[in-house]
């Protein structure tokens, strides 16, 4: 059987009254298993990044992965393409600093409505670039995992191009992100999912109004969260994380309470389907 553990992205602070260390402090005090970074290690000092590590193992809160949006994979100019390789392998050198297993990463867009580059041209450009970056992620000993992103013009919207991506780019530290909100707004099939069988890194959990991205607290859209997730058990994934991404709470003042209640409908839904950690399950 299956068992997974239950994170939270630091990101569902951003906005509100909570700082970093009050926030990391909340989540182990709540009940999560592990906690997942989403801060730009260029905008950090050194010392600020030391801090996050000392504090995550005080807590014996492990950092699992961190978030890399980085759109500029896939501009055509190549100057830009190497300041976002090194951007990249800045947040490599943050993931294994952290002890991390990932770094979830967002590859970016088509541009000028395909006129000017051609779709292959963009798609094979942030090919290319991923597989420069999966060199340094393999000499630090983290993977690269690929968002799917459900909007019209993303290179990796729907559960085919990514695998196509992932098998595309060809090495063995790239993998896939099964974030469970976009497969829903993607409008995957239950069945489909099975197509990333021995590809996923790393699992993604909020919940939307499938029409709209949302990054809601379980239970609060329309998700089929239950079926998306047995559906990624299926598939053979195992001792690895669930971790929450929050966003747009109505009311940031309270946003602890909006952690809680995420916590409870996400943590009933992997016991229910059997999957818990044991670590989760005691807490």
């Amino acid at each position: 059987m299956a068992k997974l553990e239950l994170g939270i992205i630091s990101g569902v602070w951003d906005g509100t009254p909570v700082g970093r260390e009050e926030g990391m402090r909340k989540v182990k005090e709540i009940g999560f298993d592990s906690y997942d970074i989403f801060e730009d290690p260029l905008d950090m000092t050194k010392e600020e990044q030391a801090r996050i590590k000392e504090l995550a193992d005080e807590l014996e809160l492990p950092i699992r992965s961190c978030v890399c949006v980085n759109f500029a994979l896939v501009d055509f100019n190549p100057s830009v393409q190497r300041f976002a390789l090194d951007r990249g392998r800045a947040y490599i050198e943050q993931a294994k600093l952290y002890g991390a297993r990932n770094v979830v990463l967002v590859i970016g867009e088509y541009y000028w409505d395909d006129e000017v580059i051609p779709k292959d041209g963009v798609w094979q450009i942030a090919v290319d670039n991923v597989k420069t970056l999966a060199q340094d992620a393999d000499a630090a000993g983290v993977d690269l995992v690929i968002e799917l992103e459900p909007f019209t013009q993303a290179l990796v919207k729907d559960v085919p191009e990514l695998v196509r991506f992932v098998k595309d780019v060809g090495h063995p530290r790239v993998k896939a992100n099964a974030d469970i909100s976009h497969l829903h707004l993607a409008r995957t099939e239950f069945s489909d999912v099975a197509l990333m069988t021995g590809m996923i890194g790393h699992v993604h959990l909020s919940d939307c109004d499938g029409e709209v991205h949302g990054d809601l607290p379980p239970g609060r859209g329309k998700t089929p969260i239950k079926e998306y997730l047995q559906a990624v058990i299926d598939t053979g994934l195992d001792d690895a994380t669930v971790a929450l991404e929050l966003e747009y709470s109505p009311d940031p003042a309270n946003i602890v309470a909006w952690v809680e209640e995420a916590y409870e409908s996400s943590a009933r839904i992997l016991d229910e389907l059997g999957v818990r950690s044991l670590s989760g399950s005691a807490a």
